[in-house]
């Protein structure tokens, strides 16, 4: 008898996207230390020059943390490349499966809306490599702009004809989306792919210097954010009552959380759009009203967390579905709010405290607060590789097969 092996990943499903959209967002994590530490004068963010010109002069501590970054990047962005090219495969062979159409027909629908969530933080993934490897690129970047705003477009129209037929399916045919069963805000992954293609398009508007492109990224990033806020606010509406009726549904409780990144990530448009609205169209925002707008964000993102681990922890989800004999392709939605929050807490530190003066830059308190940003991003990464672990390695005993 021979004894094969299997993997969780091996029961396809597609919010194992999630899996490459965390490969991405930790990622970013790792750009933050260029962004707010790395001197990136001429430009809004920093550029292969710039961390020539630090690995060349600048301090030893700052040399380490560019080399880490970059290496951080590089092998991050490649997992989160690999990884959708996988869920790319492997959803057409779900697609062509004869369950398939029974999924569509069910509240597990909007899990397909994880597909243009991955690929839009996989094409803000590219640009960063291009950044931080590729010399000279910022010669040459407002040629790349009208290439990323396609490209963000294209993926937006693919989110807005999945939530679509979504819609079409559930509000002409009476019965077809049960209510009682949906007691949790899975029903935000719409939500979520709209902001990250929102939060796309407005990399434009903050970097450009071409008026057309900085309106062009203005208004998409505007619409895509209007699409978010509304299928947000309406997926909380709908899911509140199941939740308070039945309880949360114990698999997908994590996305509880699903909040924490949708808020950071129309966060960082919000400042891409003011900065743009400064710079080309001379319109200015406060640097104090930046902090307030920050702080309003991240006060919303931990009360969310902290409500959901109170249920993650009540439920018991860590033993039944992380560590226990369960594996769930959710727990991949677990990584989006820690590497959300670590990039916020980046975000309120460098564009708040440091930009009002009410915190010097490496003070002691700098790094205090920073200190908590790196924790939650080493503790997503220990995570991501628990997970990736568990899901893609060969390790589960399968069946007992005849020998051949």
């Amino acid at each position: 008898m021979a004894r094969s092996l299997s993997r969780a990943a091996d029961r396809y499903s597609p919010l194992y996207f999630l899996a490459s959209l965390g490969a991405g967002g930790l990622a970013v994590t790792f750009f933050m230390y260029l962004m707010f530490w790395v001197p990136h004068p001429g430009q809004p963010v920093p550029v292969f020059e710039d961390l020539a010109q630090v690995l060349a002069t600048g301090p030893a501590w700052l040399r380490a943390a560019t080399v880490i970054a970059a290496s951080g990047i590089a092998l991050l962005a490649v997992a989160n490349l690999w990884l959708l090219f996988w869920n790319l495969a492997r959803y057409r062979r779900f697609a062509a499966a004869p369950g398939f159409a029974a999924f569509r027909a069910s509240n597990a629908e909007t899990q397909i809306l994880a597909m243009p969530l991955a690929i839009a933080m996989s094409v803000n993934a590219g640009f960063i490599l291009g950044l931080v490897f590729v010399p000279g690129l910022w010669r040459v970047v407002e040629y790349l702009f009208p290439a990323a705003l396609l490209a963000f477009g294209l993926t937006g129209w693919l989110a807005l004809a999945q939530a679509g037929r979504f819609l079409r399916r559930v509000l002409t045919r009476p019965g077809s989306f049960d209510i009682e069963a949906n007691g949790s805000f899975a029903q935000m992954m719409p939500a979520f792919a709209f902001a990250m293609v929102a939060v796309g398009f407005s990399a434009a508007a903050a970097m450009s210097q071409v008026p057309l492109t900085v309106g062009a990224a203005l208004v998409g990033s505007t619409f895509f954010a209007m699409a978010a806020a509304i299928w947000a606010g309406a997926a909380a509406v709908i899911a509140l009552p199941a939740m308070l009726r039945n309880g949360v549904a114990p698999e997908s409780a994590p996305t509880l959380m699903v909040v924490i990144p949708i808020l950071t990530v129309l966060g960082i448009m919000m400042i891409r759009q003011d900065h743009g609205l400064h710079a080309t169209f001379d319109g200015h925002v406060a640097k104090v009203e930046t902090l307030m707008m920050l702080s309003k964000i991240l006060s919303a993102q931990i009360l969310a967390g902290m409500a959901g681990l109170a249920v993650l922890r009540a439920q018991g989800y860590g033993a039944r579905f992380l560590w226990g004999g369960t594996p769930s392709a959710g727990a991949f939605a677990l990584i989006c709010p820690g590497v959300a929050l670590s990039v916020m807490l980046q975000f309120w530190i460098g564009k708040g405290l440091v930009a009002t003066g009410l915190v010097a830059r490496f003070s002691p308190a700098f790094w205090g607060l920073t200190g908590i940003a790196l924790a939650l991003q080493a503790a997503m990464l220990a995570l991501m590789a628990y997970l990736a672990w568990q899901h893609f390695a060969r390790h589960r005993p399968a069946v007992e097969l005849p020998a051949e």
